[in-house]
């Protein structure tokens, strides 16, 4: 019987070291994560690299966009040494000069108005959820866009992107992506069009702004100003299925749309 006593003893001694030891053993690898990984979740280096990797990249991006406006900018000289005695010539270029404008491909200026959305301020009735309401609720952002349009907007952009008729607004992950880069808020709209017609279009009773002020409790803040620059659209458009239809004879086998 106390040989039986002696046996238990000794393995819940056993036992008893076993889990001491692991508990150590489980103690230093965690320390050891910890201190190499930023969050226990991605290595410290890897970090780094990508930090490295996407500035490179920004700076990448910088210079091409540079060395884009100085060869327009040549380009431009060459076209006006080309046509300034050619009347055709000189009509062609206002025309291509019209369609850019058009699709976002120039930098623009005007009258029109600011429009500045925010999130609302925490109040102890209501101190917020820590969630943006403006991004969960982005589509209230195309709906002032599509607004701003049916009045006349010949030219929006929202925090410095240019809407085109391209243009996505979209909720990805913690982010609201327009031209598909990341925005948060306050959002900044911008718009060249006549001010009057624009504010009343979307201050109207029941109309989108009275929405996000009452229903959202948003801060929407509306200037007007005598001029005010919007920038190009600096992203590429790519056309991968639609191609232009001939203008004589079309083309073999197409068909129209009723």
């Amino acid at each position: 019987m106390e040989g039986v006593k002696k046996k238990k003893i000794s393995g819940v001694v056993v036992i008893g070291v076993l889990a001491l030891i692991i508990g150590v053993v489980l103690a230093i690898q965690i320390d050891t994560t910890q201190g190499d990984e930023v969050g226990g979740l991605i290595p410290v280096g890897q970090v780094q690299s990508m930090e490295a990797e996407l500035k490179a990249v920004k700076k990448e991006r910088e210079d091409i966009y540079q060395e884009l406006l100085v060869l327009e900018e040549r380009m431009a000289e060459i076209e006006a040494e080309k046509i300034s005695d050619d009347a055709f010539l000189q009509s062609l270029s206002s025309e291509l000069e019209r369609y850019r404008m058009y699709s976002g491909l120039l930098d623009v200026k005007g009258p029109g108005i600011i429009i500045t959305v925010d999130d609302p301020v925490p109040t102890e009735e209501n101190p917020g959820d820590g969630y943006s309401v403006i991004m969960l609720r982005y589509d209230l952002l195309l709906s002032l866009v599509n607004k701003l349009k049916e009045a006349g907007a010949e030219a929006i952009s929202i925090n410095g992107h240019r809407i085109t008729n391209t243009t996505e607004i979209s909720l990805a992950g913690d982010n609201v992506n327009i031209n598909g880069q990341a925005t948060a808020p306050p959002y900044t709209i911008a718009a060249i069009g006549d001010a009057d017609t624009m504010e009343s279009a979307i201050t109207i009773r029941h109309g989108i702004v009275e929405v996000m002020r009452t229903t959202y409790f948003l801060q929407v803040d509306i200037v007007k100003q005598e001029e005010l620059t919007i920038t190009r659209y600096t992203g590429v458009i790519n056309f991968r299925y639609a191609v232009p239809v001939a203008e004589e004879g079309g083309t073999e086998g197409s068909t129209t749309a009723p």
